[in-house]
């Protein structure tokens, strides 16, 4: 099945409108893998199609994905702003898996919830 980011963007299981989609525009994606150890991969590529091909074959014995083959994309989002990609993707790799998988999933509510500051001494918490 397509991750749920796909539906919204009027992706088909057709591989061919697939591609078209993610080569049609010169951008930058930001992307979140689930690896097959269930934890989570971010990173950022200008052909997602390729991008995903590499790590699926593990091209590098020392990346994070190497061990962890297969993978899943959960998760693509276009930038024409290189910089905002990249700012992104650095901010996405910092979060907590539980706000990844809000981010993936489309909950804003839980990723609002889990983006709240949790310290002691917050305001909300006395």
């Amino acid at each position: 099945s397509l991750p749920p980011w796909a539906h919204s963007k009027g992706i088909t299981k057709n591989e061919k409108f697939f591609t078209l989609v993610f080569n049609f525009k010169k951008v930058l994606y930001l992307y979140i893998l689930k690896c097959s150890d269930d934890t989570l991969y971010t990173g950022v590529t200008n052909n997602m199609n390729n991008r995903l091909a590499q790590h699926q074959e593990g091209m590098n014995p020392t990346s994070y994905t190497f061990k962890r083959r297969p993978v899943e994309l959960l998760f693509c989002e276009g930038f024409s702003d290189y910089k905002m990609a990249y700012s992104w993707e650095k901010r996405i790799k910092k979060w907590s898996s539980k706000k990844k998988w809000a981010l993936v999933k489309g909950d804003w509510q839980s990723l609002k919830d889990y983006s709240a500051c949790q310290n002691e001494t917050h305001y909300k918490r006395t």
